[in-house]
């Protein structure tokens, strides 16, 4: 009977993993280049929700100024880390991500503290009951699932029925024709990675009452949404949530039948078997590239 929560938690974990890769697509898709500072964006959106929520601030309104500083965390990195290197065409932008990951890592554990904190949430105060068992899952399990796939359909609709979103795909598509249509690409960029760390920071506050909130968190999560966006692909969003769901339940399958030592060596052994097989992931194409 241990199966069916272990399942349940490995899709909401998975989830979790998901929301951060897909920031990885989006900012992946529109310039070639990936934050690899995202778990220090998860780890800001857990970290602040946890701040607001101890001053007294209502739920909705912490959540919602968390997504913002989010955001504009996103537009520092692109800012800092990203324009001036691709200014150049050099690929230095990867370590610079990394370390303005490390710098807000650093500077909140100076805010923050060092010591694990918990988050109370009403999602996560009793677990659910069916027919008078207790599944030992909460309904914050099976909300993480529903929020990825709700966020990746309504950008799969912003990116095809707005204009913002088909903006958005011209850069994608080629950067110098869309800036002779008159399309902003220095913004639609940074937009991109507005919108890439404020998805991260969702999935960290959304993870944060299942675990602790602590400055670390991130480095873990980053990993694996990262390697989760090269299982499924980087230029696939639904290969993405697919990776995702399967990572998850992997992990969660491994830990239940062979213990959590085995998990990360069984579930990054899966990556490399299938981009063995698939070098552009479960569900992406190669690229063609033009000379």
């Amino acid at each position: 009977m241990d199966i069916l929560p272990a399942l349940l938690t490995g899709i909401a974990l998975g989830s979790i993993y998901g929301l951060i890769a897909l920031g990885f697509h989006i900012t992946a898709s529109v310039c070639g280049a990936v934050n690899f500072a995202q778990g220090s964006s998860a780890m800001l959106g857990a970290v602040l929700l946890w701040m607001l929520a101890q001053a007294g601030w209502p739920v909705p309104i912490a959540v919602g100024g968390a997504v913002l500083t989010c955001g504009a965390y996103g537009l520092i990195v692109e800012h800092a880390a990203i324009r001036p290197f691709l200014a150049r065409k050099s690929d230095a932008w990867l370590m610079a991500t990394v370390a303005l990951g490390l710098v807000c890592d650093n500077g909140m554990m100076l805010i923050f503290g060092a010591e694990p904190r918990s988050l109370a949430s009403p999602l996560t105060l009793s677990s659910i009951r069916l027919g008078g068992m207790d599944l030992g899952i909460y309904p914050l399990h099976l909300l993480i699932p529903i929020v990825m796939l709700a966020l990746a359909t309504g950008i799969d609709l912003f990116r095809l029925r707005t204009l913002h979103g088909v903006a958005m795909l011209g850069v994608a598509q080629n950067r110098d024709a869309a800036a002779i249509m008159g399309i902003p690409v220095g913004r639609v960029i940074a937009a991109a990675f507005a919108l890439s760390s404020a998805l991260a920071g969702i999935a960290g506050m959304l993870v944060a009452p299942l675990s602790h909130v602590e400055t670390g968190m991130g480095v873990v999560l980053g990993l694996k949404a990262f390697a989760v966006a090269i299982l499924g692909g980087l230029g696939s969003a639904w290969g993405i949530v697919f990776a995702a769901l399967l990572f998850g339940l992997v992990e969660a399958l491994v830990t239940l039948g062979i213990g959590s030592g085995f998990t990360q060596i069984v579930t990054f052994m899966l990556v490399i078997v299938v981009l063995a097989v698939r070098p552009d992931g479960l569900l992406g194409r190669a690229q063609v590239r033009k000379v």
